[in-house]
């Protein structure tokens, strides 16, 4: 059975709030919940919220990801990520409601060599990747209709994320540093989205890795970000691009070498790939024109 209710946790954020645009877009019901709507680390009213309304299907973004402060403030992470996903998968199965679990490349520990499958054994290196695998094992345990989609490198329109911040520090800065010794698949939010709805159409539960196809690294990543705003957008970047190691750039919380994820899931499961990620830029820059 299609759903034609379905709840979204962290609707503010930027891959919520497409999920929500593209779920109205396409006649569905949807109750969007911020923390003012629904507060994840309340069981009790996660129970009523979601009981009230009676979602077939839940998308669950609200997640803790600011990944450094993550570090020292260990359980604000896991009150959201684990104890948060716990209530939501909770309140879920009391209604019977389809459940997304957005997870992230972050619960394996970067240093193979090979793309990441979903069966891959995972080993997070830093606590915002140990909480989100604890949400998962929560999911794993307490739902019976669940969807772990596991994604990397996430920008969309209504975020903060690494392709404003480029697009920004490009025009401002004389030199710009960017780590090339990192590689991963940057995610177009609404082409995740899309996967997410094309999901909660199913019964093809489990564990899926969801990013825009192919590799980069942060650095080509930003060589591209420049060469298709100047022909999309018409920007003159000053700034000169340098690549850098991850040894110049010291962080409380390690980062993975290498998040690249490898669609194994997609593809046994019949699902059409997403596209590549330079395409999925391209769209994101046309986007914001």
């Amino acid at each position: 059975m299609a759903a034609t209710k379905v709840l979204v946790t962290g609707a503010a954020g930027q891959l919520g709030r497409d999920a929500v645009l593209l779920l109205e877009r396409q006649g569905y019901e949807v109750l969007a919940c911020d923390r003012q709507e629904m507060d994840i680390t309340d069981l009790d009213q996660c129970s009523e919220v979601i009981g009230e309304f009676g979602p077939e299907a839940i998308i669950h973004c609200a997640a803790h990801t600011a990944v450094d402060a993550a570090e020292t403030d260990i359980d604000a992470a896991y009150l959201i990520n684990a104890v948060g996903t716990r209530n939501v998968t909770v309140a879920a199965e009391k209604v019977g409601a389809k459940l997304v679990y957005i997870s992230t490349d972050y619960v394996f520990d970067g240093q193979g060599s090979q793309p990441y499958h979903e069966y891959d054994n995972t080993d997070p290196k830093s606590i915002y990747g140990k909480s989100k695998r604890a949400g998962e094992i929560l999911v794993q345990t307490l739902s019976t209709k669940y969807f772990i989609v596991r994604t990397s490198w996430v920008y969309g329109k209504y975020g903060n994320n690494f392709v404003k911040t480029m697009l920004k520090f490009g025009q401002e800065r004389p030199v710009l540093q960017v780590v090339d010794d990192q590689k991963g698949s940057p995610t177009f939010t609404v082409d995740l989205a899309t996967f997410l709805l094309e999901l909660i159409g199913t019964e093809k539960y489990g564990i899926y890795h969801a990013s825009n196809t192919g590799v980069c690294t942060w650095y080509e990543f930003t060589q591209a970000i420049f060469a298709e705003a100047e022909e999309i957008l018409g920007l003159k970047f000053t700034a000169k691009l340098e690549p850098c190691t991850t040894e110049q750039f010291p962080r409380p919380a390690p980062r993975p070498r290498n998040s690249a994820m490898e669609h194994l899931s997609i593809r046994t499961n019949g699902f059409q790939d997403i596209r590549p990620w330079r395409e999925g830029l391209k769209a994101f820059l046309k986007d914001i024109q």
